[in-house]
């Protein structure tokens, strides 16, 4: 290879980790994901670093924790409505920041002059003064502070619970008949961009809206899996599986463009998901079923942080893999830089949490001589109260910060989470407690007041 690989990430939006077919959905249909999981390493126990979107995307990017970051909710409710108290909370959550400070060095910043770095689709880190081309990206398509758009349907806005107007910028010329789907135009804006991109290496951080609610299909493909549910199904949400499918599509586009470009061997192509799938209700319907997982977004439970995770760099790391190795999203920063040719730069060494998981790509059944993963959710959501959680070896405890309750989980045996040993291993709970402890005093973790006064960011 003449030059520094290619990095295509590409991160969609809510999908929880039984949500493609290679993780074992029953309804949904992911024929291209199945193929890159083939051509690559999947990743059976790769992990959120938060169970929200915006704390998630942010350790993606600097390699740091959330709690390290005080960026543990989604933007809008680090100072609004969700992120302050309410009648009957025990507890306030902290006040936590609402965008990436700009002193933190991105994986953008990190690859400079080098590498033409593209950001297109959902951001949601932050105000117009912490957007991609203040986080080092030299092109921003879509991204802005919004979470989600108003509709997936050309022209991409409208009213939002009839009372704030959002739009998707970057979007504005075609019809209504020419890329009218958002996901299929956001992967048009991705294409050309590797397509022009000419002799100099890419990072094209391609963050897809789907599968995040309005949970809206294209008509033909939600009448194709109307048809085919069974009421064995745990997915049973037709236009759900219809955005799953476009996802796929899209993802099969870059895929064959990488073929038909001669780039597939010089790309690195890396899948994730921000947080588990969504278990509410979207237009009366249950969005998605995280099975065998126990719950979904927002909680610490395994379907509210474990994702699919895939890597395909062809020629380099071996197709078909399968890795158990437990690994997190703040590991992507090391990664990619390392893929770069970067890892031997201190100056990018500073307060990172992550680590570099290229000895798993170069061989799945390797370990990283890392025991321990640790998560800080100091806030409320319909799935969850203030959490916080510990993963060491096999074993998961969570600790509830209303009332100090603990729970812990054998996840080899039991991934489901259905039995709860505390009572039947008293001493190894106190150990793990106390590690998770030290850990959120390291980091800096902010805590959960009493319901009569918050911490500050």
């Amino acid at each position: 290879m003449n030059r520094k690989p290619n990095i295509v990430f590409i991160l969609a939006d809510d999908l929880g980790w039984s949500d493609i077919g290679c993780y074992g959905a029953d309804l949904h249909e992911t024929p291209n994901l199945d193929r890159l999981a083939r051509q690559g390493v999947r990743f059976t126990d790769a992990y959120a670093a938060a169970p929200v979107c915006s704390p998630t995307r942010a350790s993606i990017l600097t390699g740091k924790c959330p709690a390290r970051l005080h960026m543990t909710i989604w933007s809008e409710a680090a100072e609004g409505p969700e992120g302050s108290a309410v009648p009957d909370w025990p507890l306030t959550p902290p006040i936590t920041r609402a965008s990436l400070p700009l002193e933190e060095t991105t994986i953008a910043d990190a690859l400079g002059d080098d590498y033409l770095t593209a950001h297109i689709g959902k951001w949601h880190l932050g105000d117009a003064a912490h957007y991609p081309e203040t986080q080092g990206f030299d092109l921003n398509i879509a991204g802005t502070h919004w979470g989600c758009p108003v509709s997936y349907f050309y022209p991409f806005k409208g009213l939002r619970n009839s009372e704030e107007f959002r739009y998707i910028p970057d979007l504005e010329r075609g019809h209504e008949d020419e890329c009218a789907y958002l996901t299929d135009r956001l992967t048009d804006e991705a294409l050309r961009i590797v397509r022009t991109a000419g002799d100099r290496p890419f990072f094209l951080n391609l963050c897809y809206y789907t599968v995040h609610t309005p949970i809206q299909g294209k008509p033909e493909i939600v009448s194709r899996f109307r048809d085919k549910i069974d009421p064995e199904h745990h997915h049973q949400n037709p236009d759900y599986a219809a955005m799953v499918a476009s996802l796929d599509e899209n993802v099969g586009r870059i895929m064959d463009t990488l073929d038909e470009l001669g780039l597939a061997e010089d790309t690195v192509v890396v899948f994730f998901s921000d947080n588990g799938g969504y278990i509410g209700q979207d237009a009366g319907q249950t969005v998605t079923d995280n099975h065998p997982l126990r719950s979904g977004k927002g909680a610490l439970y395994e379907g509210g942080i474990r994702d699919p995770l895939i890597v395909r760099w062809q020629g380099h790391v071996p197709p078909g893999g399968v890795c158990q190795t437990p690994v997190m999203s703040t590991d992507f920063y090391k990664t990619l830089l390392d893929i770069a040719g970067y890892g031997d730069r201190p100056e990018y060494e500073c307060g990172l949490d992550g680590v570099n998981l290229s000895p798993l790509l170069d061989d799945p059944d390797a370990t990283l001589g890392r025991e321990t993963l640790c998560w800080h959710y100091p806030h409320y959501y319909e799935t969850t109260t203030p959490v916080s959680a510990l993963r060491r070896g096999d074993w998961k405890l969570l600790e509830y910060l209303e009332d100090g309750r603990r729970e812990l989980y054998d996840l080899r045996r039991d991934p489901g989470e259905s039995e709860d040993l505390a009572s039947a291993e008293p001493e190894l709970v106190a150990e793990l407690a106390g590690e998770l402890a030290r850990w959120r005093d390291e980091v800096g973790a902010q805590m959960p007041m009493p319901a009569e006064g918050a911490t500050q960011a």
